[in-house]
């Protein structure tokens, strides 16, 4: 069976892509930090208690998922927190929003590196606040900074991978309604969950290392 492994399951984004792709027919393995019971209605493998800036929680998901074939690997868990303005910045809240924006998907990709075959892909759940090229309102330093961070990850991902023959998409869902943003987004998440794996199925080793908004827009980095 086709194989997907997705963090931040538990709501939003994470548990429209985990819907969808168990109506495709994949093997899903659902991990989170705490499950939901949307989530666990699904009847697909949930791993809890996987936070993905820890060793034990990489650990813990690289177990659960063992020496199975990785088709698709969607590093979509991350957080968004005021960082302050520029005059009183919060240092902790933008060390943590990188740690899990940024550093969480890298760590874990090369956990799961030994599952990652020819054929297989990694998507980067990111943001268009990562854009260097498109920030005209400035602000927002920690998540700003994170989401860069993931891009150039994931620039680099492309490149490393690619003789492995595992193309690599980063991705922004749009400005979506979930919980993160208040409900105030414009795209409700299984429209967004929908153009991301539209992408997915798209990407290629010749198109990897893309920064692609759900829609099909390409971004400027």
């Amino acid at each position: 069976m086709t194989l997907a492994v997705v963090t931040g399951s538990n709501r939003g984004i994470g548990l429209a892509l985990v819907t969808l792709l168990k109506e495709r027919g994949f093997g899903v393995v659902a991990t989170c930090r705490k499950s939901s019971k949307e989530l666990d209605a699904l009847g697909v493998e949930v791993v809890s208690g996987v936070e993905v800036t820890s060793p034990e929680g990489i650990e813990k998901c690289r177990q659960a998922v063992g020496k199975r074939k990785v088709d698709l690997l969607v590093n979509n868990a991350g957080i968004l927190r005021s960082s302050g303005s520029l005059p009183e910045l919060d240092a902790r809240s933008i060390r943590d929003q990188l740690e899990v924006n940024a550093l969480g998907p890298l760590l874990l990709t090369s956990a799961l590196l030994p599952n990652l075959e020819s054929g297989a892909k990694v998507a980067l759940i990111t943001s268009r606040m990562g854009s260097i090229d498109d920030n005209s309102s400035g602000g927002s330093y920690g998540y700003r900074m994170s989401k860069a961070a993931l891009n150039m990850a994931g620039k680099s991902m492309a490149v490393d991978l690619k003789g492995r023959g595992v193309a690599v998409v980063i991705l922004h869902p749009g400005m979506v309604r979930t919980e993160m943003i208040g409900n105030h987004g414009q795209v409700e998440p299984i429209d967004a969950a929908r153009g991301l794996l539209a992408r997915i199925d798209a990407v290629t080793l010749e198109t990897s290392g893309g920064f692609w908004h759900a829609n099909g827009e390409r971004l400027p980095w």
